[in-house]
């Protein structure tokens, strides 16, 4: 499947992405080249391969899933431009 200098245009504007003339040209070979890749791995025979989500049989660790307030209230709240003890002050913007 190739991809012409229209097509870039229009996922480019989908993706809300500015791309210049001289730039869609050089888009729609790279996006062409990668297509191409993808039909080439379409060609493969994966009959009787199993699904697996990581190529080494590893379990990982699970922690405890506990509720807190991750003890840096102070540091994040240093960061805000403005703030009240313990809160992040915002402007009203209800009448």
């Amino acid at each position: 499947m190739a991809i012409d200098s229209d097509t870039v245009a229009h996922i480019a504007r989908l993706a809300r992405i500015k791309v210049t003339d001289e730039e869609k040209a050089a888009l729609a070979g790279e996006l062409s080249n990668i297509l191409q890749w993808i039909e080439q791995l379409d060609e493969v025979d994966t009959a009787g391969v199993e699904p697996v989500a990581s190529v080494v049989d590893a379990v990982l660790p699970w922690r405890a899933d506990v509720v807190n307030d991750g003890g840096q209230a102070e540091k994040v709240l240093a960061n805000a431009p403005d703030g009240v003890p313990g809160f992040f002050a915002v402007p009203k913007v209800v009448e």
